[in-house]
């Protein structure tokens, strides 16, 4: 029965990769995996920036809030996965497919923000060295932030009322492990050519400005770089780049590939592969890439460890 006739519905069977039962079981051991590592990474991330005085610095407060998403994105998505992996019951109730749909969707449009807010803040640190606390000032950090969390969560609430009131005619099955919108398109029994030019118009703000942003800010910060006379400070400074671009590439390419294409055109299992990529290997990345490398968190590491054996 249809929740949008006003009619009663038990809720919704997410199929995974239930025809491949033996990719389902190799498959929840590598996601555990990861998604433990994940935790521990992110989680030691925000705890470092917290508690370290040295690491109160405007990057690495957009850091700690880029951990917290992530953590916030990959418990959101995979620990009803893993259920589904393991186990016969692969149902998800309406009101969890409703609030798993609204929280991904805004923790991604968050993260897509967050993004190119980080990519100017590293223009300002290379480009602007002088001029830096100047311009990443307290304030305007916390507003970047917040209008990050804001833009974002404003666009899942629309976005998530939208497609969970479009009518199911008694559909429940979903081809994907958690709740995703144009899987959700796919799945109605009406015309969502609206609904697919909604979703495209806002899929356009959303990934591709942003990129566009973060790669003129790399042009920029690549230009500064190509001026440092010392061959191994160019080196350094691309090599740290090079690890930035690689994640904001996996993360923005993965997406563009699922929201900038009509939902009849998709290969499920391919999307639900890039699904994978955005909700667990990037939220991997991003505390390996842009932190867990870096001298100052290392020495923030040896001061709490220093502290906790004193």
């Amino acid at each position: 029965m249809d929740r949008a006739n006003g009619s009663l519905f038990s809720g919704f069977i997410l199929l995974g990769f239930s025809n491949r039962p033996q990719l389902e079981t190799a498959l929840f051991m590598v996601i555990l995996v990861i998604y433990f590592l994940s935790f521990v990474g992110n989680s030691t991330i925000i705890l470092l920036s917290v508690v370290d005085p040295h690491l109160h610095t405007p990057m690495y407060f957009f850091l700690s809030n880029l951990s917290f998403m992530d953590l916030c994105l990959t418990t959101c998505t995979v620990p009803q996965t893993l259920f589904n992996f393991k186990g016969k019951d692969k149902t998800i109730t309406y009101g969890g497919c409703v609030a798993q749909l609204f929280i991904a969707l805004g923790l991604g449009g968050v993260e897509c923000v967050l993004l190119s807010v980080m990519a100017y803040d590293r223009y300002a640190a290379v480009c602007r060295p002088l001029h830096y606390m100047v311009i990443m000032h307290p304030q305007l950090c916390l507003q970047l932030v917040v209008t990050a969390w804001l833009t974002g969560f404003g666009n899942s609430m629309i976005q998530t009322a939208l497609t969970m009131t479009l009518p199911l005619c008694g559909r429940n099955q979903l081809d994907h492990f958690f709740c995703e919108v144009p899987v959700m398109l796919k799945l109605a029994c009406t015309n969502t050519f609206i609904n697919e030019a909604e979703l495209f118009a806002v899929s356009v703000f959303f990934l591709v400005v942003p990129l566009s942003l973060i790669f003129v800010s790399y042009g920029h910060i690549t230009h500064a770089v190509l001026k440092i006379k010392s061959a191994q400070g160019r080196r350094k400074a691309f090599g740290t780049c090079g690890s930035h671009l690689l994640v904001v590439t996996i993360f923005f390419g993965t997406l563009i590939s699922m929201y900038l294409q009509p939902p009849s055109s998709y290969s499920q299992d391919v999307n639900k592969s890039i699904a994978l990529f955005y909700t667990l290997v990037t939220p991997l990345l991003n505390p390996l890439i842009y932190t867990l490398r870096n001298k100052e968190v290392k020495s923030a590491l040896r001061r709490i460890m220093g502290r906790t054996t004193d």
